[in-house]
C-alpha cells in the first residue's frame, strides 16, 4: 500500500510504501514509447514538456484523437510527434498509454483499445472523476494504472499534480509517471481516496485564485486605477506572494507582519472576517471536493 508522498525539491521524488523509502530522481529512468488517446490541450502540456526536457524523443511519442486529422498534423509539425489517425497503431506501439480524452468519451474509447491491451503495459490517466477500477473494467483486464490529476498550468510547465497507482505498477512505472508529469511541473503521490481533495485544491483552485484576481481588478477600477497598470499591480503582487510562500513560512505569520494595528492592511483584513472570507473559501474548495465525488460515483455506478 502506498503512502502518501512529498516532493521535496523539484527534481527529487519521495515515496513511502510499508515503512520503505524509495527515492526517485526526475529523469532517473528514459522512457521508452509513450502513446497519447486525445490530442487536446492537456495533451499537448505533457508532450511539449517531454519534448522540451528531452526526457523522450519526439519519433518515440505517438498521440491519435478520434476524428480531427488537422489537429494531430498540428501537434506533428509542432513538435515532431507521430500523430496516427488509427488508434490501434497507437495503443500497439506504445508502453505505456495516456488516457486524455474527455471523460464522456472514456468508456467507448477504453473499451475500444481492448485488443490491443497488453498486461505490462501502463495505463495513465488524466479524466477527471474516473476512478483506477473503472479504468480498469472498461478496458477489461487489471492493468498497471496511474490517475493524476495536473491542473491547467501545465501549459506552461507549472503544474501542480498530483497522483494515485494501482498495486501492479511497478517501481519502474511510478518512476516513469512521476518523470512524464515532472515536465509539466511539481508531482505528488498520493493515496487515491485523497484524489478528490486534489482535484479541489489543486485541481480547480486556480479558478478560484482568478477569480480573487477578478475582484481585486474590479476593486482597483472603482478606485480609479487605469486597467494596464492595475493588471500589472496585480500580478506583480501575485507573483511576490507565491515566492514568498515557497520560502516555505508560515502564510499566518506573514500576514501579521505586514497588519499594523490601526493600518490599511487592518481595515481591509477586518471586511474579510466581517463577510466570513475564510469559511466561504472553506465552503468553496469542500463544494469542489463533493462535486468530485459526486463524479467519481456516477462513472462508477455505470459499471
Amino acid at each position: 500500500m502506498y503512502m502518501l508522498m512529498k516532493v521535496v525539491p523539484r527534481n527529487l521524488f519521495v515515496l513511502c510504501e510499508d515503512g520503505k523509502v524509495f527515492l526517485f530522481l526526475e529523469g532517473g529512468i528514459k522512457m521508452k514509447r509513450i502513446g497519447f488517446i486525445g490530442a487536446g490541450s492537456m495533451a499537448e502540456a505533457m508532450i511539449k514538456g517531454l519534448v522540451k526536457s528531452g526526457a523522450m524523443e519526439p519519433e518515440a511519442i505517438f498521440v491519435t484523437n478520434q476524428s480531427n486529422t488537422a489537429r494531430l498534423r498540428e501537434l506533428s509539425e509542432t513538435y515532431g510527434v507521430c500523430g496516427e489517425a488509427d488508434t490501434a497503431k497507437v495503443a500497439a506501439r506504445s508502453d505505456t498509454l495516456v488516457l486524455a480524452m474527455k471523460p464522456k468519451d472514456a468508456a467507448g474509447g477504453i473499451a475500444a483499445l481492448r485488443p490491443y491491451l497488453r498486461k505490462e503495459q501502463l495505463l495513465i490517466s488524466v479524466l477527471a472523476g474516473i476512478p483506477i477500477h473503472t479504468i480498469q473494467h472498461y478496458a477489461g483486464l487489471e492493468l498497471p494504472v496511474v490517475r493524476a490529476m495536473p491542473n491547467t498550468s501545465a501549459a506552461i510547465q507549472k503544474s501542480a499534480t498530483a497522483f494515485a497507482a494501482s498495486p501492479l505498477v511497478t517501481q519502474e512505472q511510478m518512476q516513469e509517471a512521476a518523470d512524464l508529469f515532472a515536465t509539466v511541473g511539481s508531482v505528488t503521490i498520493v493515496e487515491e481516496s485523497a484524489l478528490d481533495a486534489v482535484t479541489a485544491v489543486a485541481g480547480s483552485g486556480p479558478a478560484f485564485v482568478y477569480r480573487f484576481v477578478e475582484a481585486l481588478q474590479a476593486s482597483a477600477a472603482e478606485l480609479g486605477l487605469p486597467e494596464k497598470t492595475a493588471k500589472q499591480l496585480i500580478i506583480d503582487m501575485m507573483a511576490g506572494a507565491a515566492q514568498m510562500l515557497e520560502t516555505g513560512r508560515d502564510p499566518s505569520v506573514m500576514r501579521k507582519e505586514i497588519t499594523s494595528a490601526g493600518g490599511t492592511t487592518e481595515a481591509g483584513l477586518r471586511m474579510l472576517d466581517d463577510h466570513q472570507f475564510e469559511q466561504t473559501v472553506i465552503s468553496c474548495v469542500k463544494e469542489a471536493a463533493n462535486r468530485s465525488a459526486e463524479l467519481r460515483d456516477m462513472f462508477a455506478a455505470k459499471i
